[in-house]
């Protein structure tokens, strides 16, 4: 039987945040980023909203690239290992407390980043955060990260929230997709808990 975890607990995410220290960024950011690279760079910093930001392995990305990040995370404890980086350049951040249930965000945003995060929005907020995103993305700005399918093993904790295929597919109906890649199997999470995964990674631009 597989173990049941408390991934809202404080301690559960410091574990998880020890356990995925030094990790590169995730790699639907990366192409996300290519595809912006092969665009014609704006005259100031594009703007980037990283959603559950977590010790920082995207954040930082985004601002080696000169990119402003608003980055947004639920728990003080990964603001608290994002501000100590050595390899952080503060000059562009702007760390926000946030819960998804509770999140603003500004307009006009370039990039909307959100690895592997978005389940943890309760089922009941979603459709007004995915709402938010799309709002606040300037036409021709992207979405990218995961989103959990419907035959994942999280599927057993009624906060978690999952789509089938043909709910991303609706989802993701204002956007051109540039990248939708499924993927499930049976594996482990990041602090070695046996687990079944069932994702979506994401990569999607705005249709204007």
């Amino acid at each position: 039987m597989m173990q049941t975890t408390d991934h809202t607990s404080g301690q559960h995410w410091v574990n998880y945040y020890k356990a995925v220290e030094g990790r590169p960024p995730r790699e639907t950011l990366l192409k996300a980023l290519a595809t912006f690279d092969s665009e014609l760079s704006p005259k100031q910093p594009r703007l980037a909203v990283d959603l559950g930001c977590g010790d920082g392995r995207d954040t930082v990305e985004l601002l080696r690239r000169g990119w402003r990040v608003i980055a947004i995370d639920g728990e003080q404890k990964a603001f608290d290992r994002l501000l100590n980086r050595s390899d952080l350049h503060r000059e562009l951040l702007e760390p926000q407390l946030m819960r998804f249930e509770n999140l603003a965000l500004p307009n006009n945003v370039d990039l909307v980043n959100a690895s592997f995060c978005l389940t943890f929005c309760p089922p009941d907020c979603f459709p007004s955060l995915w709402q938010k995103v799309l709002t606040a993305l300037k036409p021709g700005g992207r979405f990218c990260g995961q989103l959990f399918g419907d035959r994942d093993s999280w599927t057993k904790f009624p906060n978690r929230t999952h789509h089938t295929h043909t709910q991303v597919e609706t989802l993701l109906q204002p956007y051109e997709v540039e990248w939708l890649e499924e993927e499930e199997h049976p594996g482990v999470t990041a602090i070695g808990e046996e687990k079944y995964w069932h994702l979506f990674h994401i990569v999607a631009r705005k249709i204007a």
